[in-house]
């Protein structure tokens, strides 16, 4: 071994941090779990202290696996992406944290969106930022702790404010700089691949208080930790669905993915324009790479998806554990009647209910925990079909790349090209990491451009539909109404 990439994945669960060689084939890796804090209803939250620790772990972990195999072995470059619209507030001079991690998850802030909402700002945040008003995104988050939290409030009067994503916070306390980059800057609706002055007069979120943006890819500074054999030249920095975008090899114009983790995240590659969506899609930026334009992606969240599944199996004990639950969906030929609404964080695109909560429905005397979990599995199925129906009214999609730990279920596979229509092609389980270490290789120049990451992604095997298009027509047409009347309720 001689040159090798690091791809760090902070994801919502866990940290994952995965070394390659050049051909980015896996050389060690290491995981480390993180916990959730669920304080209040809809509230979902995490210890900053804690991520960064996990942060710190992993590398050292993997760092020791390489130098017990090859003392010799460097990173040429490391890669950095995280958990997208999570944010928190910290003190720029002590650099402790003033709040946990608000995660993607979280609802607090739906009061700033209904406020705006009366105040009739939701149609301009609509049409500067591509986003609906929703609690999702990280502008209503930051508001939130503005309003509400008194030590964001004194850091603020003194100066010493500091509010970010993850990725900016785990940079600044390792020493690489109070940065971030477009495609995290389009998923907080305050502008992107700049700040936009009137969003964050909307939002009330001071300029002076945010991190500068960069390239996604390029040389982005050093990290460095004591327990580290050596500092790691960072070379790109991202959100975690547009790591996975290049991880699957989306990197050219029409190519989607779906990864299946906690949510299920769709994108497809857009082009170097801002991508005209509707449909409750979004645009966001996938990356802007040193040297070149911004690249640009549509994007389409199913909030509840490995998160149901855990919910089911550890929580309400249907099964030992979710690949238990998978094993017994596949037990049963159908649901017998049984639906389920992923709705344990609101619903994202396309139907943006923010209020709506799970649903178990059609239950009899003759329901058995396989019929819940073949739903669950159908219901995840659905969410990303309801995505994919709505990206083919902009580009055609003839196959799906999937990654992510679902992926492993040959039945979800298979639901999922049924009720999609189209082939579903894995790629790497990890394609987040692999997403990361791959846009670190274009930002250290030792690829030429980030169309060069698709020569260097294998690709699966394909699961086929096997129903035809008069049967999926009408059975999304029933889950669509069940949809409807279930997020009311």
């Amino acid at each position: 071994m001689s040159d090798l990439l690091l791809g760090i994945d902070e994801g919502t669960s866990a940290v994952k941090a995965v070394v390659y060689d050049l051909e980015l084939r896996p050389v060690a890796e290491a995981r480390q779990e993180k916990r959730l804090h669920h304080p209040r209803p809809g509230w979902v939250e995490q210890d900053g202290e804690e991520v960064l620790a996990a942060v710190v772990r992993a590398v050292e972990e993997v760092l020791q696996s390489v130098r017990e195999t090859d003392p010799s072995a460097e990173i040429a470059a490391a890669g950095l992406d995280h958990q997208g619209e999570s944010v928190l507030a910290w003190d720029a001079e002590r650099g402790e944290a003033l709040t946990p991690i608000v995660t993607w998850q979280d609802k607090r802030s739906q009061e700033v969106l209904d406020r705006l909402d009366a105040e009739g700002r939701a149609e301009e945040v609509r049409e500067r930022s591509g986003m609906p008003l929703d609690p999702y995104f990280s502008a209503g988050k930051l508001a939130w702790l503005l309003d509400h939290d008194g030590g964001v409030a004194a850091a603020r009067e003194a100066g010493t404010l500091r509010l970010g994503t993850v990725d900016s916070w785990i940079c600044d306390r390792l020493g690489a700089g109070f940065a971030t980059d477009p495609s995290t800057a389009s998923r907080t609706q305050l502008g992107a691949p700049d700040w936009d002055e009137r969003l964050l007069e909307i939002f009330g979120v001071p300029r002076e208080a945010l991190p500068a943006i960069v390239d996604t890819a390029g040389d982005l500074g050093t990290l460095r930790h004591g327990s580290w054999p050596a500092e790691l030249p960072l070379r790109a920095r991202c959100v975690d669905q547009q790591a996975a975008l290049a991880g699957a090899g989306c990197v050219v114009p029409g190519r989607v993915k779906a990864t299946y983790g906690t949510g299920v995240f769709v994108l497809a590659h857009g082009g170097d324009e801002r991508p005209q969506v509707g449909g409750g899609l979004v645009p966001t930026v996938a990356w802007r790479a040193a040297g070149e334009p911004v690249e640009w992606a549509i994007d389409g969240g199913v909030f509840t998806a490995g998160a149901l599944l855990e919910w089911l199996s550890r929580d309400l004990g249907l099964a030992a554990d979710p690949p238990a639950l998978d094993a017994a969906a596949g037990q049963v030929e159908g649901s017998g009647g049984v639906r389920v609404l992923p709705a344990l964080a609101g619903m994202g695109a396309p139907w943006w209910r923010p209020e709506a909560r799970g649903v178990i429905a059609g239950l009899t005397s003759g329901t058995r925990p396989a019929h819940v979990a073949r739903a669950a599995l159908e219901a995840i199925a659905w969410r990303v079909a309801d995505i994919t129906a709505t990206v083919a009214e902009a580009i055609d999609v003839d196959v799906l790349r999937v990654d992510g730990g679902l992926t492993r279920s040959a039945n979800l596979l298979q639901l999922q090209a049924d009720a999609a229509g189209v082939p579903v092609q894995t790629t790497a389980v990890d394609a987040t990491a692999a997403g990361a270490a791959a846009l670190a290789a274009v930002g250290a120049g030792l690829w030429p451009d980030t169309a060069a990451i698709a020569d260097h992604i294998p690709v699966g095997e394909r699961t086929e539909p096997r129903r035809d298009d008069a049967w999926r027509e009408r059975e999304h047409g029933a889950w669509r109404v069940f949809v409807e009347r279930a997020a009311g309720l």
